[in-house]
């Protein structure tokens, strides 16, 4: 294992023999298997832009037919999960989220996160001071942030296995950012979570496939083995946040059955998802963002489907993310977002959803507002088994009505550029217009333009104007800034090529350190 630089006596605190030890028999073992999922990625992607649609395998209905099997049970301080709050690492975030009132806080290497070296090996502190109870934060103005006890679960989101991580090296290939997050947490917060009575707990993000779960479930095994750790006590939920994941829900339940507690709706990647692996069907465009709601037939599909598929099986269904934010200086602003996050999660609880996401410890109180009353004294509602969906019924988003605007072009355009300004600061998470932006919403933003000039719902020429109109409008905001130029080349590159650009974060991840 060879490290871009000699690591200092912080970072060795994290990155100690044990851990590395662990993340170099992780990639070694299956470094492989994951560069071979990936290309089936790749393949399944060449065969839908030949036309080929998406479907319920058959190989797989035995699965899916089979009503003997059930997941583990989930462990005693993740069956009550009402309202998880999701962010990123930073330490006041991590106390923050922690002391919220809210059920588990998602601490997320991932959408949230920009992969600097700094913001990993801090965020891997934060968390293992978190564990220890050690996390304190005393800023220069004097304020003081603590724990308190008892708090929220932590459950970790690592990044995809699309992502590598580029400042560790083994034989020359940078490690995978996934192994490297999960290990680096496992290796330092196992021992003492089991201790407490918790445990390691991971949400996984981007699967497309049973078969990717399926490693998922080795380097479970494998890690429990490796660590003395007791059997099963490492446990998951799966973030259903692609296409071809949707139609393999059962089965990736099944392949983490022993270590599986949920699957959460991440709605945002998922209509990402969509654009992305149909760039080539034509036919259909998306109408503005802010119309793709949890109403929309083929989301509330997806919806359904998923709490049909986790309740069959005895397993969460976790409502996902609305992005609307409350501001303390705007009345007018904090009411609307309250009243459209009372709409998502009444939704949500209606539709069987045991628990729901939300952005800002405000939304809290709301959020448990609505699902205890739901809920009416039952800590979950497995005993609602929803609808589950027929392949015509999530490939619906072609029948979807509406048109893109200008106003909702220009605010994609202006959203991707000021989103990636601040996430090549090391910025993951950021409020813009009253809405709480990550890689996700980005990415939908992007995508959502890129389909946009492919279909000729806007001309290339239109498209162009109305850039340099918002970029001109953010250089205002932010003069001479290196980052600003850099986003806007970027996004740039990406909306005008003729070829889809899988990620835009794996292109912006050449340009931090």
């Amino acid at each position: 294992m060879e490290p871009f630089r000699e690591l200092n006596s912080q970072e060795k605190r994290v990155l100690h023999r044990e851990a590395l030890a662990l993340l170099e028999a992780l990639e070694a073992r299956f470094g492989e298997t994951r560069l071979k999922l990936l290309k089936k990625r790749e393949l399944r992607q060449e065969a839908l832009n030949r036309g080929e649609k998406l479907k319920f395998l058959p190989r797989l209905a035995g699965i899916r037919r089979d009503s003997s099997w059930q997941v583990a049970p989930p462990p005693p301080d993740l069956e009550l999960r009402r309202v998880e709050i999701t962010g990123p690492t930073d330490r006041k975030m991590v106390i923050n989220a922690l002391n919220s009132g809210a059920d588990v806080f998602m601490a997320d290497f991932e959408d949230a996160n920009t992969p600097t070296w700094n913001n990993l090996v801090e965020g891997q502190l934060n968390l293992k001071d978190a564990v220890e109870g050690n996390l304190e934060l005393i800023t220069p103005e004097g304020k003081e942030y603590r724990l308190k006890t008892p708090h929220a679960t932590l459950v970790v989101r690592p990044r995809g296995w699309h992502l590598d991580e580029k400042h560790l090296t083994v034989k020359g290939q940078p490690v995978t950012g996934a192994l490297f997050d999960f290990a680096i947490f496992v290796a330092n917060c196992a021992a003492t979570l089991l201790e407490k009575g918790s445990g390691p707990y991971l949400y996984l993000p981007k699967l497309e496939s049973a078969e990717e779960a399926h490693l998922w479930s080795e380097v479970f095994h494998f890690t429990e083995e490796f660590l003395g750790l007791p059997k099963g006590s490492i446990r998951c939920t799966v973030l259903i946040e692609t296409i071809p994941a949707a139609f393999e829900m059962e089965e990736i339940l099944y392949e983490l059955r022993d270590s599986i507690t949920g699957l959460n709706a991440g709605r945002w990647d998922y209509l990402f998802s969509i654009i992305k692996r149909f760039q080539d069907q034509e036919g259909w465009v998306f109408p503005d963002r802010s119309e793709l709601t949890m109403t929309t037939p083929f989301m509330r599909a997806y919806a359904t489907h998923l709490v049909h598929a986790c309740h069959k099986r005895g397993a969460h269904a976790m409502g996902g993310m609305a992005a609307f934010i409350p501001n303390r200086k705007d009345a007018e602003v904090t009411e609307r977002a309250l009243r459209k996050v009372r709409e998502d999660k009444v939704l949500e609880a209606e539709e069987g959803f045991d628990g729901t996401w939300v952005a800002h410890p405000d939304l809290v109180s709301l959020a448990k507002e609505v699902f205890d009353e739901k809920f009416a004294g039952n800590r979950d509602q497995k005993k609602v088994f929803g609808q589950p969906a027929t392949a015509a019924e999530l490939l619906s988003f072609r029948d979807i009505e509406g048109e893109p605007t200008e106003e909702g072009l220009r605010h994609n355009l202006s959203v991707a550029i000021e989103y990636l300004t601040h996430w090549l600061k090391g910025r993951g998470a950021v409020a813009l217009y009253n809405l709480m932006e990550d890689a996700a919403t980005a990415e939908i933003s992007r995508s959502q333009v890129w389909q946009w000039i492919q279909r000729k719902a806007f001309t290339e020429e239109f498209v162009r104007s109305c850039f340099e109109e918002e970029l001109a409008k953010l250089s205002k905001r932010y003069p001479n800034d290196q980052e600003l130029d850099q986003a806007a080349k970027l996004v740039d590159e990406i909306l005008f090529s003729k070829t889809f650009s899988e990620f835009i974060t794996t292109k912006a991840y050449e340009h931090v350190q």
